[in-house]
């Protein structure tokens, strides 16, 4: 099942597979791209509430799919939301925030070369030995600080420290070759890494 918002996805995925749903208050579409995919059978949702991204709207009605299909579901992942315009890009990480009370699902957005997933308060251990993974990752204190943070299998480790924006964050990190890196956190936590094309 794929949902997109209907901005990003016409020009680079078009040729490549046909959406079983395009979501979006549809205010920039360019009626020949709309019509397009109403020819090819997808289906056109429109939410025009305007206090939401189409991407958490996309999100929304995505988990009301799942749900009323009972589709077991191990994770959603995004394509796009992370280049262009910045506000965009920090309008795609606010959603991964109402993520949490939307799916049960973890929520990964992957754009080009980069990878963001909001880590909730909690222990957490990852996997980078699947050679999917670029040379760099960090650690973004996104919304409020983190007051305590401890982490694993980093080039950079943290023991306890406080990340927070004019203090300490973490970017340009690597990987120690272990293959596992565990982090903890008090507060939701923005882990980002490079992906291979």
């Amino acid at each position: 099942m794929y949902l997109l918002e209907h901005r990003r996805m016409f020009s680079t995925m078009a040729n490549n597979f046909l959406p079983d749903y395009i979501s979006g208050d549809f205010d920039s579409i360019q009626p020949e791209v709309k019509e397009y995919y109403k020819v090819k059978g997808c289906e056109l949702i429109e939410t025009m509430d305007q206090d939401l991204t189409d991407f958490t709207k996309c999100l929304q009605i995505l988990q009301k799919k799942i749900e009323k299909k009972g589709l077991q579901v191990d994770v959603i992942v995004a394509l796009g939301g992370l280049g262009g315009r910045f506000d965009q890009t920090m309008a795609s990480v606010e959603t991964l925030f109402h993520a949490t009370n939307i799916t049960p699902s973890p929520v990964i957005v992957i754009q080009e070369c980069s990878l963001i997933y909001l880590l909730q308060p909690g222990k957490h251990k990852l996997h980078v030995d699947t050679g999917l993974e670029g040379p760099w990752c960090g650690l973004i204190p996104i919304g409020n600080p983190c007051e305590s943070v401890t982490t694993t299998g980093l080039r950079w480790n943290l023991t306890n420290q406080a990340l927070r924006f004019g203090t300490l964050v973490s970017t340009s990190n690597t990987y120690d070759n272990s293959g596992i890196v565990t982090i903890e956190t008090d507060k939701p936590l923005l882990w980002t890494m490079a992906v291979k094309s």
